[in-house]
């Protein structure tokens, strides 16, 4: 069974930067959802904290990531995540449960923030889509 990844931010198609765009040109849009939690604007990206119990949510989408592990370990090292230390990382990948669009669950990794968000901004709306992008054109 295919992993999958949880994306709310500049891993989005259309909104990933030059380094990190062939990597992310290789997830395959499965459906949009949110999980529970704060959305945090962090100046040229967001910053996720979960929280299952928060009435807040994190709009995003679901995506399958392909069979060869290099992509994630792209997205690793573009997300700042080192799985030998996780405390030292900027995000951290851990798994979530993602609620869908057609209302089902599925449990998928995603990077929330490893940092102080005290000084950030929260993102009220939970909705941080840069370049406009909507799964219609992903």
């Amino acid at each position: 069974m295919s992993e999958s990844v949880f994306i709310y931010g500049t891993l989005l198609p259309g909104a990933a930067p030059r380094e990190i765009a062939d990597a992310a040109a290789q997830l395959r849009f499965a459906a949009e959802g949110y999980v529970r939690g704060r959305l945090y604007d962090l100046g040229h990206y967001p910053g996720a904290v979960l929280d299952p119990a928060s009435e807040h949510r994190i709009h995003g989408a679901v995506f399958t990531l392909p069979d060869d592990p290099a992509v994630l370990r792209a997205l690793d090292a573009y997300e700042e995540f080192d799985p030998a230390a996780p405390e030292l990382s900027q995000f951290v990948r851990v798994r979530a449960v993602a609620t869908l669009a057609a209302g089902s669950a599925l449990e998928c990794w995603i990077y929330v923030y490893n940092r102080d968000v005290r000084a950030a901004r929260m993102i009220g709306s939970g909705v941080w889509w840069r370049a406009g992008w909507r799964a219609t054109s992903g």
